[in-house]
């Protein structure tokens, strides 16, 4: 009886041993799971810095690279809205239209004299000699509404804003650029009407220096 009583009681010491052994093993393992070393988190860090140095330029030019192609956009509207109502007053032969523009505004006086007007399908855009004439917001629709560079006929400040560009005009000049330039003295081109008759509307080169 002593002999099994010996062998039960070193059985339940291994046991135990091999339990002991295993908690053991785990408490170890969850200590070296618990988090990173110095030098590793010091490696992250600098690899971080490396990647930032080399993204961030990167990324920078690729928001110039969209303000300038946004700005050639507008540029090429401009200039293709221009050529179209010069054309179609040529066509037009300085003949009134017989009805009043289905857009709105009027009837179409077709003239290309120092103030005429031609009647597209969104309305009637005002002209000096024959090209569309430079505009305030909120004025006789002109170069602006005829670029159509929003999905309005003749937009507020606020609403040609909002699809990214800028506007200003004075003594006959308008100037386009890109919203959010940094700065946008040095990104922009610029759209001059006619001074006298047979004398072209002119759109300067663009200037990107500031996009």
């Amino acid at each position: 009886m002593e002999k099994y009583r010996d062998a039960a009681k070193g059985g339940r010491m291994i046991k135990g041993t091999r339990r002991g052994a295993v908690m053991r093993g785990m408490t170890k393992t969850n200590s070296v799971q618990g988090g990173f070393t110095l030098i590793e988190l010091i490696v992250v860090v600098i690899i971080l810095g490396i990647l930032a140095a080399v993204a961030l330029p990167r990324f920078t030019s690729l928001q110039r690279d969209a303000r300038i192609a946004k700005l050639q956009a507008a540029r090429g509207s401009v200039s293709a809205a221009s050529a179209l109502i010069h054309a179609t007053t040529l066509s037009r032969g300085g003949v009134a239209d017989a009805a009043t523009c289905p857009g709105g505004g009027g009837t179409a006086t077709n003239s290309p004299s120092a103030t005429g007007t031609v009647c597209t399908e969104s309305g009637l855009i005002h002209m000096v000699y024959g090209y569309p004439a430079v505009t305030p917001f909120g004025g006789n629709p002109g170069i602006l509404s005829a670029a159509g560079l929003t999905g309005i006929f003749n937009p507020t400040q606020a609403q040609l804003e909002a699809e990214g560009y800028t506007y200003t005009q004075g003594g006959g000049i308008a100037t386009f650029g890109v919203a959010g330039s940094p700065d946008p003295a040095t990104c922009l081109f610029t759209y001059t009407q006619p001074t006298a008759a047979n004398i072209a509307a002119t759109i300067s080169g663009l200037t990107i220096s500031g996009c």
